[in-house]
């Protein structure tokens, strides 16, 4: 899907929003519904669900050379079983002012900037993550944002973003601040390169958490091929992950995206295969049907996933 592609590389190249609906001249907004259907067979346990996954509308304002963004958030919560209708948050809300330098100042609450796979559904090209939970650095909602300033630098074929922060709920400590420095260079056609580390100053010291992340992107005709790899090191042991996602567009309006996962977790390896074809319905409504076979070895669970998701996106 030509739009999800445009929206990958995108994300991989720290650019802007594809799409906008413009209000006035300071201010558009963008946005999405995303509803699925879910049956899984999870530890010998089946289970279905059916419902809204998650709303969001996010507002771009530009006004006297400042730019700034508010999302705001409405996702699973326990109150509603995962689904909406709990309480809406401010999932990221942060302000950029840019030098003539090419030096970008942003201060507020925002998401990592690691890692292949977004924080929204507009950003995956299927209907679960790759992982489990540690190395999905993008998904903004499972792992939090970070509060704090962020110092970045665009060429033409590269950019560069060191972010210092805390986590959005912790009390600011500056002599504590922990670090993400990111990069991607996009100066080879069709090609989109990023990655970066994560460093964790915390003073929770059994808690700390280093990453590297290394991921790129290449658009290959009606296939797209998307390749990353992860390491954490919590308090000297380190775990891996990587995957592989190769996505084809068939026509216009139909995809069909693989994607191959694995990661350290514990004592064992958690495996993870996934077909999902992808249907534009419109411009707007996508559909998503994946089936995912996961293998962990850990726990010693097969467990397999069907899930059908539209997502409205605007």
């Amino acid at each position: 899907m030509k739009k999800k592609i445009m929206a990958l590389i995108m994300a991989l190249s720290m650019a802007g929003y594809v799409s906008a609906i413009d209000v006035n001249d300071n201010l558009s907004i963008n946005g999405f519904i995303d509803a699925s259907y879910g049956n899984s067979e999870v530890g010998g346990v089946d289970s279905q669900r059916l419902g809204i996954d998650e709303v969001e509308v996010n507002f771009l304002f530009n006004a006297g050379g400042v730019s700034a963004e508010l999302h705001l958030d409405d996702g699973p919560d326990s109150a509603n079983n995962g689904g909406v209708g709990g309480s809406v948050d401010i999932e990221q809300v942060f302000m950029s002012y840019a030098l003539e330098s090419g030096l970008t100042i942003t201060l507020g609450q925002y998401a990592s900037g690691l890692g292949l796979e977004r924080e929204d559904p507009g950003g995956l090209y299927t209907v679960s993550r790759a992982y489990g939970n540690a190395f999905n650095y993008g998904d903004v909602d499972g792992r939090g944002a970070a509060a704090g300033v962020t110092l970045s630098y665009a060429a033409d074929a590269y950019s560069i973003a060191a972010s210092f922060e805390n986590p959005v709920s912790a009390e600011l400590d500056t002599n504590d601040l922990d670090l993400e420095v990111s990069i991607s260079y996009t100066g080879i056609e069709n090609l989109a390169i990023g990655g970066g580390i994560f460093v964790d100053n915390s003073a929770a010291g059994t808690a700390e958490t280093d990453s590297i992340n290394v991921h790129a992107a290449y658009n290959a005709g009606k296939a797209l091929v998307g390749l990353e790899w992860s390491q954490n090191d919590v308090e000297a042991v380190e775990t891996d992950a990587y995957l592989v996602l190769i996505d084809y567009d068939v026509s216009d309006k139909l995809g069909v995206a693989l994607r191959y996962s694995s990661e350290e977790v514990g004592t064992g390896d958690r495996d993870k295969f996934t077909i999902a074809p992808n249907y534009s319905i419109t411009e707007s409504l996508g559909a998503i049907l994946e089936y995912s076979d996961v293998d962990d070895s850990t726990s010693g669970d097969d467990d397999e996933v069907i899930a059908l998701e539209l997502t409205f996106s605007f």
